[in-house]
C-alpha cells in the first residue's frame, strides 16, 4: 500500500475532487507505510524510534527547503512562545524580513500563517513516525522476527510512548481540539476519516494514559541507557506526567508526582545556573530532565540550527523582560548577553561562540528540574500551601544569588533576597510568575504560561499588543482544512 501522508498531518491530499482518488505524495521521514506492512527488521524497528525524535531537532530544514513563509525552515517554538509573549523581540533591529513573524509578534496573524502551520505539521510529523514505531513494536511477534530482546522492546515502546504524548501536548495546548491519530493511515478513507477534531478532554486522557503505560516501561535509572544518554527516561515521562496535571489543574496530581520524580534522586539544581546550557556540561549536569542531543558534523545533519539565525540577527530581548530581572541576577547575562547581541542561552555559550553556526552541537532543553520544582510551588499555591510554594521559590533564588557570575564572581549581598512569610494567595502567586519569567526566559515557557493562567489577553494588552480571546488558540493552518475538504474545523475568531 502506498504512503498517503501529507507534511505535518498524517494525510496526503493532493487533490479533494473525490474520496477514492489514490494519491500519490511519499511521506516525509525515513520510514513508509510500505514498511508498516513488510516484515520489519531490527535495524527498522530502532530507527523508527529514533527518527521520531528528529522534530525535536532544531535543525534547519527537516520538513522542507528554506520554506521560510511556510514556517518550516526550524521549530517556531521560539516564535510562538518567546516572540508572542512580552518576552523576545524578532531582531535586535527591527526590519521587514519574514514579517510573518511580525504578524506573530503584533497579533495579526491569519490561518495562513506559518508558525502554527509549522508547529501543525512539526508535530503530527512526528506522531505519524511514532504511529509506525508503536505498530512495529506491539506486533506479538516482533521478538521472533527481529532478535530484539524485551527489554529493549520495552524501553523503545517507553520512549514512544512518551515522544507521541509530547508531540500531542503541544498540539492540544495550542490548538484546542485536534485530530487524535493512533495507527498509521492506510486509505484515502481512513485519511478522510480521521480528519476530525477529537475532544480536548480525549486527547489529554491518551496523553495521561500513554504516559502511564511509559512509566512502566522504561528502566528505573536517571538514564535509559549509558550509552545514549539522549534517550527518553522515566523521570522525562513523570515529568510531562506532572507537566499534563498541571496545565489540566489536577493540583494534587502534581504534587504527587513531582514528589515522585523527587523520591528517584536524579535531579537536582546545578550549583550554577547556567550548567543546564553550556555544550560542555550536557548529561553530566544534574538539573535537565529532557533535552534534545544535536550533534555536529554528522550525516546526516544532526546540529542545533537555531545558532544560525541568531547570527543573522534574530531572537532579541524585549525591554520589558529584560527589565523583570532584580538587580544583580546573574541569569540576565547568562539568559542574554544585551550589549553583545548574544543569547547565551540558545548559544550554549558566554562569548558569542555558535553564533551563525547551523551545524552547532548545542542540546535544546526541554525540560528542567527548577521548572518541575516551580509547578508544584503553584499546586502548592491552588491547594492552599503558601509557605511550601514559597519555600520552593526561595529554593530557586537562593541557587541564583549563589552562582558564580560570568566574571567569576559572587553577587553581592542582598541580591535576590528571600522571600518572606505571606498568608496572601495573590502576593506569592505574583512572586511565582515573576521567578517563572526570570528564571524560564527563553525557554519557549512564557506564552504558554500567560495562556494557561488566562491573564495572556491583560498582561499583552498592557504591553500594547493585539491580542484578542481567539488567540488563547491559535487556528488550524487554513492548508489542512482545505485539504480536508472541510471536515477539519476552523478555531473560533478566525
Amino acid at each position: 500500500m502506498k504512503a498517503i501522508y501529507k507534511i505535518g498531518f498524517v494525510l496526503a491530499i493532493a487533490s479533494v475532487t473525490s474520496c477514492k482518488k489514490q494519491l500519490t505524495t511519499e511521506p516525509i521521514g525515513l520510514l513508509t507505510l510500505d514498511q508498516v506492512n513488510a516484515t520489519p527488521t531490527l535495524n527498522t524497528v530502532e530507527t523508527s524510534v529514533r527518527s521520531s525524535y528528529q522534530l525535536l531537532s532544531n535543525r534547519l530544514n527537516i520538513l522542507a527547503e528554506w520554506d521560510w513563509g511556510g514556517g518550516l525552515v526550524f521549530q517556531n517554538d521560539y516564535i510562538m512562545q518567546d516572540i508572542a509573549s512580552d518576552d523576545m523581540e524578532k531582531k535586535w533591529n527591527a526590519d521587514g524580513d519574514q514579517p510573518w513573524i511580525d504578524d506573530i509578534n503584533n497579533f495579526t496573524f491569519t490561518s495562513t500563517n506559518g508558525g502554527p502551520n509549522g508547529l501543525w505539521k512539526y508535530n503530527y510529523e512526528g506522531i505519524k513516525r511514532l504511529n509506525i514505531a508503536i505498530n512495529f513494536l506491539t506486533k506479538p511477534e516482533i521478538e521472533s522476527i527481529t532478535g530484539i530482546s524485551t527489554t529493549r522492546k520495552n524501553q523503545l515502546l517507553g520512549e514512544a510512548y512518551f515522544l507521541r504524548s509530547y508531540y500531542y501536548f503541544s498540539l492540544v495546548t495550542n490548538f484546542g481540539d485536534v485530530p487524535l491519530i493512533l495507527a498509521p493511515v492506510l486509505t484515502f478513507q481512513e485519511a478522510f476519516d480521521v480528519a476530525v477534531r477529537t475532544d480536548k478532554n480525549l486527547v489529554w486522557d491518551r496523553i495521561k494514559g500513554d504516559l502511564l503505560t511509559a512509566k512502566t516501561l522504561l528502566p528505573n535509572a536517571k538514564f535509559s541507557s549509558d550509552t545514549e544518554k539522549w534517550r527518553i527516561s522515566k523521570g522525562a515521562v513523570i515529568a510531562l506526567q506532572a507537566k499534563s496535571a498541571l496545565y489540566t489543574q489536577k493540583w494534587a496530581d502534581v504534587i504527587t508526582l513531582v514528589s515522585e520524580l523527587e523520591t528517584l534522586g536524579f535531579y537536582s539544581l546545578n550549583a550554577n545556573y547556567f550548567d543546564s546550557f553550556n555544550a560542555s556540561k550536557e548529561f553530566a549536569d544534574n538539573e535537565v530532565i529532557f533535552s534534545y542531543d544535536h550533534q555536529t558534523n554528522q550525516t546526516p545533519r544532526n546540529g542545533n540550527g537555531i545558532c544560525a539565525p541568531l547570527g543573522w540577527g534574530f531572537f532579541a530581548p524585549s525591554t520589558d523582560f529584560l527589565n523583570a530581572f532584580e538587580a544583580n541576577d546573574p541569569r540576565k547575562f547568562y539568559t542574554v548577553d544585551a550589549p553583545n547581541q548574544n543569547v547565551n542561552k540558545m548559544l550554549g555559550s558566554l562569548d558569542g561562540t555558535n553564533k551563525g553556526n547551523d551545524d552547532a552541537a548545542i542540546n535544546k532543553v526541554y525540560i528542567r528540574f527548577a521548572d518541575v520544582l516551580l509547578w508544584k510551588a503553584e499546586a502548592y499555591i491552588e491547594t492552599g500551601n503558601l509557605q511550601g510554594a514559597i519555600d520552593i521559590i526561595n529554593q530557586v533564588r537562593a541557587r541564583a544569588r549563589n552562582t558564580i557570575t560570568a566574571a567569576g564572581t559572587i553577587p553581592p549581598a542582598g541580591t535576590l533576597p528571600d522571600r518572606a512569610a505571606s498568608a496572601d494567595k495573590a502576593t506569592v502567586t505574583g512572586w511565582l510568575i515573576s521567578e517563572r519569567r526570570v528564571e524560564l526566559g527563553f525557554e519557549s515557557q512564557r506564552m504558554a504560561d500567560l495562556k494557561r493562567w488566562g491573564t495572556a489577553k491583560a498582561v499583552l494588552a498592557a504591553k500594547g499588543k493585539n491580542f484578542q480571546d481567539r488567540h488563547y488558540l491559535y487556528p488550524i493552518p487554513q492548508s489542512e482544512i482545505d485539504a480536508s475538504a472541510g471536515t477539519l474545523t476552523q478555531n473560533a475568531g478566525y
